[in-house]
């Protein structure tokens, strides 16, 4: 038996044959098409980008009515990547204009938008590179020939196998799911990718980052996959699958009862209300905030509107993304999160150039304070949005206070703007701010005497708290939400906001972990907002637990003195009766 590792994305057991999927590094050809031909290599290009389009379409065709909105969204997201001028247009220039063959300009075309992706020290902007490569994958294979493809065909029917693959795109994990699979491996990705996140969504249990897993497995091997604990037996023995079974067995029960939480409250056994937020990009992502019946939205992302354009959308543009998801939930917040844009992040909108270190550089609420005219046409469109609904804005990255002073200045600037000119607005909009720079963190009693509110966005606070890339294969392992100095930044930004009496929430993929909920409520969290997939699992833990008792737990941990003392005290926190365990 070979146990091998890697990071578990989606939960759930599976017990299943190996099935290995080939597919070798494309080799992609490299030569000048004479010029009589040059309009005929454009129409090979085009057939390829239309039967692309076409493939994706009839995957999306297929998904059942019942699947998860984010089967449907992602495939959106791959057609509209197809359908943008940078992958559809662009490679046609370059053949008319260097006389290029299709591949070639293509798979040039395509470095050029993954390196700018790359530059973005955001993990989850970043993360859009592989969306990108995936598209253009596809395309390409298109264009190949059959010998140049080294493809082998995947077969109809896969029930119950587990595929082992290098990668696998989001188009990929639903054709393979209408195929029966019961699991897959990849030997790259990571947890934030769509595949990762559709995976999660379609109740597939999938283990990613597996490095060296197509080497390792045989086809027809049988695995055991835990989708958890990211471990990986192969050719395991009957101990270890009857083991497996029973887990699974435990897992399948455990489903069954957090669809029946669905319109339940979340409040703990001891009476403690919890709101549980959702996370959004676009106004599209509504649907699974609808079947998870959040509380609301504790972060709208609003750089994705912003993102592969030439011109930034102008007022009328960002009122009506914004409205949208405000009239969908009458009486319940939307936190809107001002631009989280930088030079980093700038795709083809004219901004300052990108500095030497974009992470510590000219970005977010930075950028907009030096860009006023670009951020004043935001705020006008979210103050005219707040008198639809129950509108929150959010600024990111503060660091100082005279980041806070000049946001507000800008804010009254605009509603005296819209009061001349009879528009209406909420004169009353909480403005809040969001904690991910340690700074802000040491000194949030100070932060919180002047604004309505904080959220805690855990990605930035762990990685500059760290000083740790967490997308960075060779020191992600470095990357822990239970760091004590983390943990400690978290508890000060908790209680400078009670003390100060404002609401806090955290919006970072630790509030979506179910492996630190009974810790933060503990710490005093009554706010949780994440990807929506995520919140019947925190629910059934809120609805179990005794927040008096976590609090006893949290004042342990905090006062643990070394790493594995830590550790241990939040493993007897989630206690051996975690129901989320599986164990």
């Amino acid at each position: 038996m070979l146990a091998l590792h890697g990071k578990g994305v989606s939960n759930g057991i599976a017990i299943g044959r190996a099935y290995v999927l080939k597919r070798e590094r494309l080799k992609i050809p490299e030569y000048v098409v004479p010029v009589p031909f040059v309009e005929d290599e454009v129409s090979r290009f085009l057939a390829a980008v239309e039967s692309t389009r076409r493939e994706l379409a009839d995957i999306r065709s297929h998904i059942p009515p019942d699947a998860p909105v984010e089967a449907a969204s992602f495939l959106d997201t791959h057609l509209l990547i197809l359908n943008d001028t940078m992958v559809s247009e662009a490679p046609i220039k370059d053949i008319r204009a260097n006389q290029w063959n299709a591949e070639f300009a293509l798979k040039t075309q395509s470095d050029r938008l993954v390196a700018v992706f790359e530059a973005m020290e955001d993990p989850y902007l970043r993360n859009k590179k592989t969306d990108v490569a995936q598209v253009v994958e596809r395309v390409l294979r298109n264009l190949l020939n059959p010998d140049e493809r080294e493809d082998e065909p995947i077969p109809d029917d896969l029930n119950g196998r587990v595929v082992v693959a290098n990668d696998l795109a989001p188009a990929d994990a639903v054709a393979l799911k209408n195929k029966g699979i019961a699991a897959f491996i990849t030997n790259l990705g990571g947890p934030i990718s769509h595949t990762a996140i559709l995976s999660r969504s379609l109740g597939i249990p999938a283990i990613v980052a597996v490095h060296g897993a197509t080497r390792f497995i045989d086809n027809d091997e049988e695995l055991i996959v835990d989708g958890k604990r990211g471990i990986l037996f192969v050719a395991p023995d009957r101990a270890v699958i009857t083991e497996y079974e029973k887990r699974a067995h435990k897992i399948e029960r455990l489903q069954r009862e957090l669809e029946a939480l669905r319109t339940s409250e979340a409040v703990s056994r001891d009476g403690v209300a919890v709101q549980l937020l959702a996370n959004i990009e676009l106004p599209e992502d509504m649907a699974g905030v609808h079947q998870a019946l959040a509380s609301g939205i504790g972060l709208y992302r609003t750089e994705f509107l912003f993102m592969n354009r030439k011109m930034p959308p102008d007022e009328e543009e960002q009122f009506a993304a914004y409205v949208k998801v405000i009239l969908e939930l009458p009486g319940r917040p939307v936190t809107i999160r001002t631009l989280d844009l930088g030079a980093d992040k700038r795709a083809d909108i004219d901004l300052p150039t990108a500095s030497a270190n974009p992470a510590l550089g000219l970005r977010a609420v930075r950028l907009c304070l030096q860009e006023v005219a670009l951020f004043k046409v935001q705020l006008r469109a979210i103050l005219r949005a707040s008198a639809f609904g129950s509108v929150r804005l959010m600024v990111p990255m503060l660091s100082n206070l005279d980041e806070i002073a000049r946001v507000v200045e800008l804010v009254r600037e605009v509603q005296e703007e819209l009061r001349r000119n009879g528009i209406d607005f909420d004169p009353d909009m909480p403005i809040g701010g969001m904690i991910e720079v340690p700074a802000a963190a040491v000194a949030a009693d100070l932060f919180a005497a002047h604004l309505d509110f904080l959220s805690i966005g855990t990605n930035d606070l762990i990685q500059y708290t760290l000083a740790i890339d967490r997308v960075d294969d060779t020191v992600n392992y470095l990357y822990d939400p239970l760091h004590p100095s983390v943990l400690r930044l978290i508890t000060m930004t908790i209680d400078a906001a009670v003390t100060q009496g404002i609401p806090v929430a955290m919006c970072g993929e630790m509030a979506g972990d179910a492996r630190y909920t009974r810790l933060l409520l503990g710490l005093g969290l009554r706010e949780f907002s994440m990807h929506p997939s995520a919140i019947l699992e925190i629910k059934k833990i809120v609805r179990e637990s005794s927040v008096a008792d976590l609090k006893r737990g949290a004042v342990q941990v905090m006062a643990a003195r070394d790493f594995r003392s830590l550790q241990t005290l939040v493993d007897r926190m989630n206690g051996d009766g975690d129901s989320t365990a599986a164990d």
